[in-house]
Protein backbone atom coordinates (compact mmCIF):
# COMPACT_ATOMS: atom_id res chain seq x y z
CA UNK A 1 0.00 0.00 0.00
CA UNK A 2 0.70 3.43 -0.59
CA UNK A 3 1.14 6.92 0.79
CA UNK A 4 -0.37 7.11 3.98
CA UNK A 5 -3.08 10.32 4.24
CA UNK A 6 -2.55 11.21 0.31
CA UNK A 7 -4.77 13.58 -0.92
CA UNK A 8 -5.64 14.21 -4.63
CA UNK A 9 -8.46 14.07 -7.20
CA UNK A 10 -8.95 12.24 -10.24
CA UNK A 11 -8.85 13.89 -13.87
CA UNK A 12 -10.90 12.79 -16.88
CA UNK A 13 -13.57 11.12 -15.11
CA UNK A 14 -16.08 10.99 -17.94
CA UNK A 15 -17.22 7.07 -18.41
CA UNK A 16 -20.17 5.53 -20.50
CA UNK A 17 -22.75 4.40 -18.65
CA UNK A 18 -22.39 0.86 -19.83
CA UNK A 19 -18.70 0.72 -19.44
CA UNK A 20 -20.06 1.48 -15.29
CA UNK A 21 -22.09 -0.85 -15.79
CA UNK A 22 -19.97 -3.38 -16.55
CA UNK A 23 -17.62 -2.51 -14.02
CA UNK A 24 -19.93 -3.25 -11.21
CA UNK A 25 -20.95 -6.70 -11.87
CA UNK A 26 -17.17 -7.22 -12.35
CA UNK A 27 -16.26 -6.03 -9.08
CA UNK A 28 -19.89 -7.26 -7.98
CA UNK A 29 -18.58 -11.22 -8.58
CA UNK A 30 -19.24 -13.59 -6.00
CA UNK A 31 -16.74 -15.08 -3.51
CA UNK A 32 -15.36 -18.84 -3.48
CA UNK A 33 -13.42 -20.53 -1.44
CA UNK A 34 -9.70 -22.04 -2.39
CA UNK A 35 -9.18 -25.59 -0.81
CA UNK A 36 -6.85 -28.58 -1.48
CA UNK A 37 -7.66 -30.23 -4.22
CA UNK A 38 -8.69 -26.91 -6.30
CA UNK A 39 -9.11 -26.18 -9.86
CA UNK A 40 -6.96 -22.80 -10.89
CA UNK A 41 -9.31 -19.34 -10.86
CA UNK A 42 -9.16 -19.04 -14.78
CA UNK A 43 -6.15 -16.84 -14.46
CA UNK A 44 -4.48 -17.24 -17.63
CA UNK A 45 -7.88 -16.18 -19.98
CA UNK A 46 -8.28 -13.33 -17.74
CA UNK A 47 -4.66 -11.83 -17.15
CA UNK A 48 -3.24 -9.28 -19.54
CA UNK A 49 0.17 -9.69 -20.82
CA UNK A 50 2.31 -7.20 -18.80
CA UNK A 51 1.24 -3.58 -18.78
CA UNK A 52 -1.26 -3.88 -21.48
CA UNK A 53 -3.03 -1.76 -19.07
CA UNK A 54 -5.45 -1.25 -22.05
CA UNK A 55 -6.37 -2.99 -24.95
CA UNK A 56 -8.51 -6.60 -26.42
CA UNK A 57 -11.94 -4.99 -25.24
CA UNK A 58 -9.89 -5.81 -21.59
CA UNK A 59 -9.72 -2.68 -19.08
CA UNK A 60 -7.53 -2.63 -16.17
CA UNK A 61 -7.25 -0.70 -12.32
CA UNK A 62 -5.44 2.30 -12.44
CA UNK A 63 -5.59 2.49 -8.39
CA UNK A 64 -7.50 2.01 -5.81
CA UNK A 65 -8.64 4.67 -3.07
CA UNK A 66 -10.42 5.22 0.24
CA UNK A 67 -11.87 8.04 1.40
CA UNK A 68 -10.74 10.14 3.91
CA UNK A 69 -13.30 11.55 6.77
CA UNK A 70 -12.75 14.10 9.63
CA UNK A 71 -14.72 13.64 12.83
CA UNK A 72 -15.26 17.01 14.57
CA UNK A 73 -12.28 17.79 16.31
CA UNK A 74 -10.08 14.77 15.24
CA UNK A 75 -7.67 13.74 13.16
CA UNK A 76 -8.45 12.40 9.80
CA UNK A 77 -9.78 8.52 9.11
CA UNK A 78 -10.99 6.35 6.59
CA UNK A 79 -14.54 6.11 5.82
CA UNK A 80 -16.58 3.81 2.95
CA UNK A 81 -15.65 1.19 0.75
CA UNK A 82 -12.10 1.22 -1.25
CA UNK A 83 -12.76 2.89 -4.52
CA UNK A 84 -11.33 1.34 -7.53
CA UNK A 85 -10.29 3.90 -10.50
CA UNK A 86 -9.89 2.63 -13.89
CA UNK A 87 -7.57 3.14 -16.80
CA UNK A 88 -10.19 4.19 -18.69
CA UNK A 89 -11.69 6.88 -16.28
CA UNK A 90 -14.86 4.41 -15.01
CA UNK A 91 -14.78 3.95 -11.35
CA UNK A 92 -16.90 1.18 -9.09
CA UNK A 93 -16.03 -0.03 -5.55
CA UNK A 94 -15.16 -3.47 -3.26
CA UNK A 95 -18.15 -4.08 -1.58
CA UNK A 96 -16.39 -6.99 0.40
CA UNK A 97 -13.30 -5.79 1.09
CA UNK A 98 -12.41 -4.58 4.75
CA UNK A 99 -12.15 -0.72 4.90
CA UNK A 100 -11.20 -0.26 8.60
CA UNK A 101 -7.99 -2.55 9.70
CA UNK A 102 -8.92 -4.98 12.67
CA UNK A 103 -6.02 -6.21 15.34
CA UNK A 104 -5.71 -9.94 15.62
CA UNK A 105 -8.94 -10.12 18.27
CA UNK A 106 -11.07 -8.81 15.39
CA UNK A 107 -10.95 -5.53 16.94
CA UNK A 108 -11.56 -2.17 14.93
CA UNK A 109 -8.46 0.08 14.47
CA UNK A 110 -9.95 3.52 13.83
CA UNK A 111 -7.66 5.71 11.92
CA UNK A 112 -5.84 2.76 10.02
CA UNK A 113 -6.60 1.21 6.21
CA UNK A 114 -6.33 -2.39 5.86
CA UNK A 115 -3.81 -3.65 3.71
CA UNK A 116 -5.00 -4.10 -0.04
CA UNK A 117 -2.80 -4.20 -2.97
CA UNK A 118 -2.84 -4.06 -6.62
CA UNK A 119 -0.56 -6.47 -9.62
CA UNK A 120 1.50 -4.41 -11.82
CA UNK A 121 -0.90 -4.84 -14.61
CA UNK A 122 -3.41 -3.73 -13.14
CA UNK A 123 -6.02 -7.31 -13.77
CA UNK A 124 -5.80 -8.88 -10.00
CA UNK A 125 -6.28 -7.10 -6.23
CA UNK A 126 -5.63 -8.73 -2.94
CA UNK A 127 -7.47 -7.52 0.52
CA UNK A 128 -9.38 -8.81 3.69
CA UNK A 129 -12.87 -9.41 3.28
CA UNK A 130 -15.39 -8.28 6.22
CA UNK A 131 -15.15 -11.47 7.64
CA UNK A 132 -11.56 -11.33 8.59
CA UNK A 133 -10.87 -13.08 4.66
CA UNK A 134 -8.12 -12.87 2.37
CA UNK A 135 -9.33 -12.19 -1.05
CA UNK A 136 -8.37 -12.52 -4.50
CA UNK A 137 -10.17 -11.02 -7.23
CA UNK A 138 -9.32 -11.09 -10.73
CA UNK A 139 -11.46 -8.75 -13.17
CA UNK A 140 -13.94 -10.75 -15.07
CA UNK A 141 -13.14 -13.96 -12.81
CA UNK A 142 -14.87 -13.54 -9.71
CA UNK A 143 -13.22 -13.48 -5.93
CA UNK A 144 -11.45 -16.66 -4.40
CA UNK A 145 -10.41 -17.02 -0.94
CA UNK A 146 -7.27 -18.17 0.32
CA UNK A 147 -8.01 -21.18 3.54
CA UNK A 148 -8.73 -19.49 6.67
CA UNK A 149 -5.43 -20.68 8.04
CA UNK A 150 -3.64 -19.21 5.28
CA UNK A 151 -2.22 -16.30 7.91
CA UNK A 152 -1.51 -16.31 11.23
CA UNK A 153 -3.90 -14.54 13.60
CA UNK A 154 -1.94 -11.12 13.38
CA UNK A 155 -3.38 -7.59 13.33
CA UNK A 156 -4.28 -6.28 9.74
CA UNK A 157 -2.23 -3.25 10.09
CA UNK A 158 0.79 -5.64 10.92
CA UNK A 159 0.71 -7.65 7.60
CA UNK A 160 1.98 -6.25 3.75
CA UNK A 161 0.49 -7.67 0.81
CA UNK A 162 2.36 -7.84 -2.39
CA UNK A 163 0.97 -9.07 -5.86
CA UNK A 164 3.67 -9.70 -8.52
CA UNK A 165 3.48 -7.94 -11.76
CA UNK A 166 1.30 -10.32 -13.37
CA UNK A 167 -0.70 -10.58 -10.36
CA UNK A 168 0.06 -15.04 -10.68
CA UNK A 169 2.08 -14.40 -7.09
CA UNK A 170 1.24 -13.12 -3.43
CA UNK A 171 3.67 -12.52 -0.94
CA UNK A 172 2.23 -11.58 3.16
CA UNK A 173 4.93 -9.88 4.99
CA UNK A 174 4.77 -9.01 8.44
CA UNK A 175 5.70 -6.54 10.64
CA UNK A 176 5.05 -5.96 14.52
CA UNK A 177 6.97 -7.70 17.66
CA UNK A 178 6.84 -11.01 16.45
CA UNK A 179 9.63 -11.87 13.77
CA UNK A 180 7.06 -13.72 11.34
CA UNK A 181 8.47 -15.36 7.57
CA UNK A 182 7.11 -14.01 4.34
CA UNK A 183 4.62 -16.43 3.02
CA UNK A 184 4.12 -16.59 -0.72
CA UNK A 185 0.99 -18.03 -2.55
CA UNK A 186 0.08 -18.76 -5.85
CA UNK A 187 -3.23 -17.09 -6.13
CA UNK A 188 -4.65 -19.15 -9.32
CA UNK A 189 -4.52 -21.98 -6.54
CA UNK A 190 -4.15 -20.23 -3.08
CA UNK A 191 -1.51 -22.25 -2.06
CA UNK A 192 1.43 -21.38 -0.29
CA UNK A 193 4.37 -22.60 -2.35
CA UNK A 194 7.31 -20.98 -0.33
CA UNK A 195 8.28 -18.67 2.87
CA UNK A 196 11.03 -15.78 2.80
CA UNK A 197 12.90 -15.95 6.39
CA UNK A 198 11.85 -13.68 9.01
CA UNK A 199 15.62 -11.46 9.09
CA UNK A 200 15.12 -10.59 5.87
CA UNK A 201 12.58 -7.53 4.59
CA UNK A 202 10.58 -8.48 1.26
CA UNK A 203 11.72 -5.57 -1.35
CA UNK A 204 9.55 -7.46 -4.33
CA UNK A 205 8.83 -9.88 -6.82
CA UNK A 206 11.26 -10.19 -9.77
CA UNK A 207 9.23 -8.58 -13.49
CA UNK A 208 8.23 -11.80 -13.98
CA UNK A 209 7.22 -13.05 -10.38
CA UNK A 210 9.65 -15.73 -10.11
CA UNK A 211 12.06 -14.49 -8.10
CA UNK A 212 11.82 -12.93 -4.83
CA UNK A 213 14.51 -9.86 -3.72
CA UNK A 214 15.02 -9.13 -0.06
CA UNK A 215 17.53 -7.72 2.25
CA UNK A 216 18.38 -7.46 5.43
CA UNK A 217 21.94 -6.27 7.53
CA UNK A 218 24.83 -7.95 8.54
CA UNK A 219 26.38 -7.64 11.96
CA UNK A 220 28.42 -4.59 11.20
CA UNK A 221 25.63 -2.71 9.24
CA UNK A 222 26.50 -3.51 6.06
CA UNK A 223 23.17 -4.38 3.25
CA UNK A 224 22.34 -7.95 2.37
CA UNK A 225 20.58 -8.64 -0.56
CA UNK A 226 19.64 -12.20 -0.70
CA UNK A 227 17.38 -13.37 -4.52
CA UNK A 228 15.25 -16.21 -3.57
CA UNK A 229 12.80 -18.60 -5.95
CA UNK A 230 9.30 -18.10 -5.13
CA UNK A 231 9.29 -21.32 -3.60
CA UNK A 232 11.83 -19.34 -0.66
CA UNK A 233 15.08 -21.42 -2.09
CA UNK A 234 17.57 -19.55 -1.70
CA UNK A 235 19.53 -18.38 -5.29
CA UNK A 236 22.14 -15.63 -4.64
CA UNK A 237 22.98 -13.56 -1.88
CA UNK A 238 25.37 -10.38 -2.22
CA UNK A 239 26.79 -7.84 -0.10
CA UNK A 240 26.45 -5.10 -3.22
CA UNK A 241 28.26 -1.88 -3.12
CA UNK A 242 27.58 0.97 -1.37
CA UNK A 243 26.08 2.72 -4.76
CA UNK A 244 23.96 0.12 -4.54
CA UNK A 245 23.02 -0.51 -1.14
CA UNK A 246 22.92 3.36 0.16
CA UNK A 247 20.25 3.96 -3.00
CA UNK A 248 16.82 2.80 -3.88
CA UNK A 249 14.21 1.91 -3.78
CA UNK A 250 15.24 -1.69 -5.40
CA UNK A 251 13.77 -3.55 -7.69
CA UNK A 252 14.90 -7.45 -9.36
CA UNK A 253 15.04 -7.98 -13.47
CA UNK A 254 13.27 -11.22 -14.17
CA UNK A 255 16.76 -13.02 -15.09
CA UNK A 256 16.57 -13.20 -11.30
CA UNK A 257 20.02 -11.27 -11.10
CA UNK A 258 19.89 -7.87 -11.84
CA UNK A 259 18.93 -5.29 -9.62
CA UNK A 260 17.87 -1.62 -10.33
CA UNK A 261 18.35 0.98 -7.69
CA UNK A 262 17.33 4.86 -8.36
CA UNK A 263 20.48 6.76 -7.50
CA UNK A 264 18.67 10.17 -5.80
CA UNK A 265 16.71 10.67 -9.20
CA UNK A 266 19.25 11.37 -10.95
CA UNK A 267 20.95 8.11 -12.25
CA UNK A 268 19.83 4.53 -12.86
CA UNK A 269 22.22 1.76 -11.28
CA UNK A 270 22.21 -1.93 -12.36
CA UNK A 271 23.81 -4.44 -10.68
CA UNK A 272 24.10 -7.90 -10.91
CA UNK A 273 24.27 -9.70 -8.02
CA UNK A 274 25.74 -13.29 -10.02
CA UNK A 275 28.87 -11.51 -10.74
CA UNK A 276 28.77 -8.49 -8.03
CA UNK A 277 29.61 -5.96 -10.46
CA UNK A 278 27.79 -2.21 -11.16
CA UNK A 279 27.28 -2.97 -15.01
CA UNK A 280 25.79 0.58 -15.51
CA UNK A 281 24.79 3.97 -14.28
CA UNK A 282 22.40 5.97 -16.28
CA UNK A 283 21.72 9.16 -16.16
CA UNK A 284 18.17 10.10 -15.96
CA UNK A 285 15.57 13.04 -15.70
CA UNK A 286 12.29 12.33 -13.83
CA UNK A 287 9.61 14.47 -13.15
CA UNK A 288 9.04 16.09 -9.83
CA UNK A 289 7.68 14.27 -6.84
CA UNK A 290 8.82 11.77 -4.41
CA UNK A 291 9.89 7.90 -5.46
CA UNK A 292 7.62 5.78 -4.43
CA UNK A 293 7.99 2.68 -6.71
CA UNK A 294 10.88 1.36 -8.74
CA UNK A 295 9.42 -1.77 -10.70
CA UNK A 296 11.13 -3.91 -13.63
CA UNK A 297 8.57 -3.79 -16.28
CA UNK A 298 10.41 -5.85 -19.40
CA UNK A 299 13.65 -7.01 -19.52
CA UNK A 300 15.10 -3.65 -20.24
CA UNK A 301 12.24 -1.31 -18.94
CA UNK A 302 12.14 0.03 -15.20
CA UNK A 303 9.24 1.82 -14.54
CA UNK A 304 9.15 4.50 -11.17
CA UNK A 305 6.14 5.60 -9.87
CA UNK A 306 6.63 9.41 -8.64
CA UNK A 307 4.17 11.01 -5.90
CA UNK A 308 3.93 15.43 -6.03
CA UNK A 309 2.08 16.66 -2.78
CA UNK A 310 0.21 19.51 -2.59
CA UNK A 311 -1.06 21.80 -0.34
CA UNK A 312 -4.20 23.60 -2.06
CA UNK A 313 -4.30 21.52 -5.22
CA UNK A 314 -4.68 17.31 -5.54
CA UNK A 315 -1.96 15.22 -5.07
CA UNK A 316 -0.43 13.84 -8.30
CA UNK A 317 0.96 10.67 -9.86
CA UNK A 318 3.57 10.44 -12.74
CA UNK A 319 4.63 6.84 -14.06
CA UNK A 320 8.16 7.36 -15.95
CA UNK A 321 9.50 4.15 -18.26
CA UNK A 322 13.20 4.20 -18.24
CA UNK A 323 15.14 2.13 -21.07
CA UNK A 324 17.95 0.39 -19.30
CA UNK A 325 19.49 0.64 -22.67
CA UNK A 326 19.95 4.37 -23.44
CA UNK A 327 18.70 6.04 -20.22
CA UNK A 328 15.74 8.08 -22.22
CA UNK A 329 12.71 8.61 -20.09
CA UNK A 330 9.23 8.29 -21.52
CA UNK A 331 6.04 9.48 -19.24
CA UNK A 332 3.65 6.71 -19.46
CA UNK A 333 0.96 7.96 -17.64
CA UNK A 334 -0.18 11.10 -15.25
CA UNK A 335 -2.97 10.91 -12.53
CA UNK A 336 -4.21 13.11 -9.99
CA UNK A 337 -5.69 11.53 -6.91
CA UNK A 338 -9.22 11.22 -5.86
CA UNK A 339 -9.40 15.09 -3.79
CA UNK A 340 -10.72 13.22 -0.46
CA UNK A 341 -8.44 10.36 -0.65
CA UNK A 342 -6.77 8.85 2.26
CA UNK A 343 -4.52 6.58 1.20
CA UNK A 344 -4.57 4.74 -1.63
CA UNK A 345 -2.52 1.65 -3.35
CA UNK A 346 -1.52 1.94 -7.14
CA UNK A 347 -0.86 -0.71 -9.70
CA UNK A 348 3.10 -1.15 -9.68
CA UNK A 349 3.74 -1.27 -13.74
Amino acid sequence: MRNENARGTLRGTGVAVGAALGLAALLAAPATALAAPVTPVAAGALLEPPHAHTGHGQDSVRYVSIKGCRPKGGEPRPCGAWRVVMHSGARGTLPDAQTIARDAKGRKATGVAAPVAVSGNGQRLAYYTKQGRLALRALGGGVSLLPENALPKVAQYETMLRLSDDGSRLAVSFSGDKARDTRVFDTGTGERIGTIPSAYELKGFSADGGEVLAGSEDDEGSQILVAYSDAGQELTRVTPPQLVASNGPQALSGDGRTVAALVAKRSLALYDMATDQVTARLKVKLPAGDVEMVDWTGPSQVTVHLVGYHASKPDTVSIAQIDTGTGKVTIRDRYALLKDTFVFAACGG
